[in-house]
């Protein structure tokens, strides 16, 4: 059984401002015990699986999973190798905050066995990075991208973020260009999404802070394909660009159901060993998470069993966030034509409304469509 691996690190220097993530500031303490209880779950999830594994990916999320000592990390490494078979050629990603990095902590990941990094950077732009809360300059940036290269990664990914308050379509191409420069291997391009209970709603519903016009906004939306691909990007899913070759696996793996184990507070799981599979989240408290794995119980809440219906829903809207699309001849082997057959009908309509593209029996959202994708998607709800 193949599956990959994600590992949740909730800790942080200071919460950005726009963020909804199970992450939060935390004392040193907390975060020097936090990866034994993570070696802790994954001796008590290895110990349940009914079959045994092997992980293609190994995912450190957050959080920022760079606060971690290189020690720390390989030892993390060494425990999934240990209990789920890791790969030889494993994706090994380290999300990091570029304010954490240090050449010498870089080079210690690398030697851990990490062979991905994902860099935060989100904006070049230090009033931009201020106004959203982050704690890093441009100039810290661009150095902890230098760092990456000289400590031998040669697999980098950054994340920029448009639709800012007080940015301009201008502004986003530059930003985009920027990028473009440090030859990065990976771009995660995505707009800002103001979240419930965050400081940011607060902030815009105060109007203390503006967000582009739908106008702006679709500018530097349908920008980032334009430039991205005129530097030898390709847009392989909404949100994604990446050299030749070069596309997250780990990613790929939650777009095509494929089952991925999740560690550490507030982490999720899929299981699927039937074509159905089944979801479930950990504790998110630090706290309520330490009390269960300090107990030898699974900190795991909420299990759902999909049905078939569920499934199939499922195959359509994550796949079609891939942009090469779906085989509906694939999905009729996997779940039968009766259950295909209303989708069908959808797939007509889309297709006939110039939403969705058909060549043969695949299908994939039509270029112009990719901006409006959410409301495609629950279409097939």
């Amino acid at each position: 059984m193949r599956t990959g691996l994600y590992i949740h690190f909730p800790f942080c220097l200071k919460k950005c401002l726009y963020c909804d993530f199970n992450s939060a500031a935390s004392s040193i303490l907390a975060r020097e015990e936090y990866p034994q209880l993570l070696v802790r779950e994954m001796e008590l999830r290895q110990a349940r699986l009914a079959q045994p594994v092997q992980a293609t990916t190994l995912y450190l999320g957050g959080g920022t999973p760079s606060l971690m000592a290189p020690a720390e990390v390989a030892a993390l490494i060494d425990a999934a190798a240990a209990r789920f078979s890791l790969a030889p050629d494993a994706e090994i990603t380290l999300e990091a905050n570029p304010g954490t990095l240090t050449l010498e902590k870089l080079s210690g990941y690398r030697s851990a066995g990490v062979n991905r990094i994902s860099l935060g950077i989100q904006s070049f732009e230090d009033r931009l990075l201020e106004m959203l809360g982050r704690v890093h300059s441009r100039q810290e940036a661009l150095d902890a991208f230098e760092a990456c290269r000289k400590a031998g990664f040669d697999n980098v990914s950054i994340d920029l973020m448009h639709s800012l308050p007080g940015q301009s379509p201008a502004q986003w191409r530059q930003a985009l260009a920027d990028g473009i420069a440090l030859a990065p291997e990976h771009i995660s391009a995505y707009a800002l999404s103001v979240e419930e209970e965050t400081p940011f709603e607060a902030l815009v519903e105060s109007g203390n802070l503006t967000l582009p016009g739908e106008e702006d906004a679709a500018a530097m939306f349908e920008a980032t394909a334009e430039v991205l691909g005129k530097g030898g990007y390709r847009h392989y899913e909404i949100s994604n660009f990446a050299r030749p070759g070069r596309q997250s696996r780990h990613n790929g793996a939650y777009w095509t159901r494929q089952s991925y184990l999740g560690f550490g507070a507030g982490a999720h799981s899929f299981w699927n060993d039937n074509g159905m599979g089944e979801r479930w989240h950990n504790a998110e408290g630090a706290g309520e998470y330490r009390e269960a794995v300090l107990s030898d119980a699974l900190p795991e809440r909420e299990r759902e069993v999909l049905n078939h219906d569920q499934a199939v829903s499922e195959a359509f809207f994550l796949g079609l966030r891939v942009l090469a699309g779906l085989d509906l001849d694939q999905l009729e082997k996997d779940y039968g034509a009766s259950a295909l057959a209303s989708r069908l009908e959808i797939v007509d309509r889309l297709v006939a409304a110039g939403q969705l593209v058909r060549e043969g029996s695949r299908i994939r959202l039509a270029p112009q469509a990719i901006i409006v994708a959410n409301r495609i998607f629950a279409e097939f709800l």
